[in-house]
């Protein structure tokens, strides 16, 4: 299941969790998004132990994506603690997701 956020619930649902949080940043009239999408979460139903999964639709949350310095879509980062760990721009194969799943559960401050 894929969380919906905003930019009111963004802060909130990083913090709340245990587990890394996967924010694909997208919007719905995005090429590239639309396709990104059942990758994502066919990628994200064998992994629901391992991390959260959500997406913030940038058009309707605009003050996180620049934050984030979100420029291209789709962005997705991984973020665990509350701080970024991993990210990519552009459609992602579920090969590639592993690899930035890796990145971020490895990465320690």
């Amino acid at each position: 299941m894929t969380i919906e956020l905003d930019d009111r619930t963004f802060q909130e649902a990083l913090a709340k969790g245990s587990k890394p949080v996967l924010v694909d940043f997208y919007a719905t009239w995005c090429g590239p998004c639309v396709q990104q999408a059942p990758i994502l979460e066919k990628w994200a139903e064998g992994r629901k132990a391992e991390l959260d999964v959500a997406k913030l639709d940038v058009d309707k949350s605009p003050t996180t994506a620049s934050k984030f310095g979100v420029l291209s879509i789709p962005t997705l980062i991984i973020f665990s603690a509350g701080k970024e760990r991993a990210r990519a721009v552009g459609r992602q194969t579920e090969k590639e997701l592993d690899a930035m799943l890796a990145k971020a559960t490895a990465k320690k401050d």
